[in-house]
């Protein structure tokens, strides 16, 4: 969808996306319905009637490009309340749609879910690797792409209320959704990898923000009826600032299942809109590799990368013979939201004094 633009209709911007839609006109409504179902909203779910009810569901899909397009500004901030007087503040997650998982860029950079398979060690407040300006000191049972998969469908299901408040899923149900079969030993499968995302302690520093805690708050399980009760933290929103996640297109990462190197490599080129070039020995570090040896990895990174391309994740890849540096094209792969960015005109830098 090309940037919306204003009405013809002479009428003040709107304190809120509900206020402008709720005066617009069955045209405009309609139209800006029809982008949130090219953003993964359910066609069947669509309603664009003058009720706030038929609106608020699809609304948060299309909300920030509406602002873009100066329908409408957030008012200005009041004064804090007094002491006694403050009401609670509902904290939740973006609203990402169906068909992806989102995920911070702070993990998808790093080699906190390493690229391992099989043997975990255990890590004492380790600094974990991570590209430069993101710090990262782990404590607890090393984590993996299979937890990362664990962590995003807990987010996703987390994602439709405020955090701090149980989400219920069916066992069954759940690993259904991250390709895995049913059965006693996915069963078991699934309770270590939530034990060790509660059990871990994270510290993730970028610039002033930091994070500190584990990944997951707590879960309860009915092992009559196979229902969790799941928590995340509110704390977690800290991972979620603006402009620092990435949608995650969660059947390209379903299709490489059991293949860890290329599913850390299809996170980390899924939080770039232009990848810069990184050496081999670079990204053997950042995924948390166990790869003995340089020319062993490269082998299996060159395989890794086919696989990408396999799913379209990427267009085409290269490693330089002489300096060692990967170069990936994402081509048509890049999400709606990075080619917006890639499209705003570059930041004007004030000249040296």
């Amino acid at each position: 969808m090309t940037q919306a633009t204003a009405p013809s209709h002479d009428k003040e911007i709107a304190d809120s996306p509900l206020r402008y839609l709720m005066r617009a006109d069955d045209e405009e409504r309609k139209k800006w319905g029809k982008r949130a179902v090219e953003l993964g909203f359910p066609t069947q779910d669509l309603r664009t009637r003058n009720h706030a009810v038929d609106l608020l569901k699809w609304l948060p899909l299309v909300r920030d490009e509406m602002k873009e397009a100066g329908l409408w500004k957030p008012p200005e901030p009041k004064a804090e309340p007094e002491i006694g007087k403050q009401t609670a503040k509902v904290i939740q997650l973006p609203l990402w749609p169906e068909a992806v998982r989102a995920v911070p860029n702070d993990i998808l950079r790093s080699a906190l879910f390493a690229s391992i398979q099989g043997s975990r060690r255990y890590i004492k407040n380790e600094v974990i690797a991570a590209v430069d300006g993101v710090t990262i000191i782990f404590k607890g049972e090393q984590l993996d792409q299979s937890d990362l998969d664990v962590w995003e469908q807990a987010t996703h299901l987390a994602r439709s209320q405020p955090l701090g408040h149980i989400c219920h899923f069916r066992v069954n149900a759940f690993l259904k959704d991250i390709g895995r079969d049913n059965g006693k030993a996915q069963y078991k499968w699934l309770d270590e990898s939530i034990k060790r995302l509660i059990a871990c302690a994270v510290e993730i520093r970028n610039g002033s923000r930091v994070f500190t805690g584990s990944l997951l708050s707590s879960c309860c399980r009915d092992e009559e009826t196979g229902v969790y009760q799941l928590t995340l933290d509110q704390k977690t929103m800290k991972l979620y600032s603006p402009n620092n996640w990435s949608s995650v297109e969660w059947a390209q990462r379903q299709a490489m299942i059991g293949k860890p190197l290329a599913l850390w490599l299809h996170g980390f080129y899924s939080s770039h809109a232009t990848p810069l070039p990184y050496k081999v020995e670079t990204l053997r570090k950042l995924c948390g590799s166990d790869n003995k040896t340089l020319k062993s990895f490269r082998g299996k990174l060159r395989k890794a990368l086919d696989d990408l391309k396999a799913s379209a994740a990427i267009v085409a890849w290269a490693i330089d013979s002489q300096t060692d540096l990967v170069t990936v094209d994402r081509g048509a792969a890049l999400t709606d939201s990075q080619r917006r960015h890639l499209a705003k005109p570059p930041r004007r830098r004030k000249p040296p004094v």
